[in-house]
């Protein structure tokens, strides 16, 4: 079965020109096909602000009304995307920006209301393998922004995490997939201020005592939720990284058993923004 490698990528690291090339050229080392799922919401909320508009955050997912779903749009699908392309053309990759409109390689529906209302948020429903087979077979490679659709008209925010989870899990019935989600720090860490402190290996039960202890919070929560979705529906392996090794799998593994032996513990804390 052909290697395709599905790596997203957030942060300020698609925000700074230096960590964004570093990026895109250890990003094209990766052998075999690939497909690049990019965040933006720091540049998000940096706007927004500058516009008047108040961003909320809750549990690391953003509350999307409808001007913090035009000022997504623009940055998202626009102003990042665009850049990211442009960076990859430069350096050989033929790169296409895509949101889960185009070609509708992602469909989703509005979260219903529970007790938070994420307002324009769009939960994954489909995921189009044929189009994303399709460019792949021909040598393209895909850069999706964190937007989908509901075939009505609308784009839906949309967690870049669930997006990388949701592409990996459909095409891992047609590819050996490797799922990587980088940032800022080495993996998942004990001490958010020791970059040295990563844990090498998160199973469910790990994950489950250190979020209930505060050692995992934030951001992070979702990113593992996807993480063990992920290795649950068939992708092969699912790692967290620093961007700088992408190319090197090395960082935090998420597998998906329970285990009786636990192997780490701390009161330290990290969280993602």
């Amino acid at each position: 079965m052909e290697k395709l490698t599905v790596v997203k990528v957030g942060g300020k690291i698609v925000e700074e020109n230096d960590t964004l090339q570093h990026l895109l050229v250890d990003f094209l080392k990766i052998e075999g096909a690939k497909i690049l799922v990019h965040g933006g919401g720091r540049l998000a909320t940096k706007i927004a602000e500058q516009l008047g508009i108040e961003s909320r955050m809750i549990d690391g997912r953003r509350i999307t009304d409808a001007d913090t779903l035009r000022v997504v749009t623009m940055v998202y699908a626009g102003l990042v995307n665009k850049k990211i392309v442009a960076g990859l053309q430069a350096l050989g990759g033929n790169a296409i920006g895509l949101t889960g409109a185009d070609m509708n390689v992602m469909r989703s529906e509005k979260r219903p209301i529970t007790t938070i209302d994420y307002g324009f948020a769009g939960d994954v429903k489909e995921v189009n393998t044929a189009a994303f087979l399709l460019l792949l077979q021909n040598g393209y490679i895909p850069v999706l922004s964190p937007l989908t659709h509901d075939k009505k008209g609308n784009l839906l925010n949309t967690n870049a995490d669930t997006i990388a989870a949701e592409t990996a899990k459909a095409l891992s019935k047609l590819f050996d997939v490797t799922l990587i989600y980088c940032f800022e720090k080495s993996g998942v860490l004990l001490n958010e201020n020791d970059d040295n402190s990563v844990i090498p290996l998160i199973n469910r039960e790990i994950f489950d005592d250190y979020k209930k202890s505060g050692v995992i919070q934030g951001g992070m929560i979702p990113k593992l939720d996807n993480s063990f979705q992920a290795v649950d529906a068939g992708v092969r392996q699912v790692i967290i990284t620093k961007a700088s090794a992408i190319a090197d799998n090395w960082g935090t593994v998420v597998t998906g058993n329970y285990s009786t032996n636990k192997a780490y513990s701390t009161t330290s804390a990290i969280s993602e923004t």
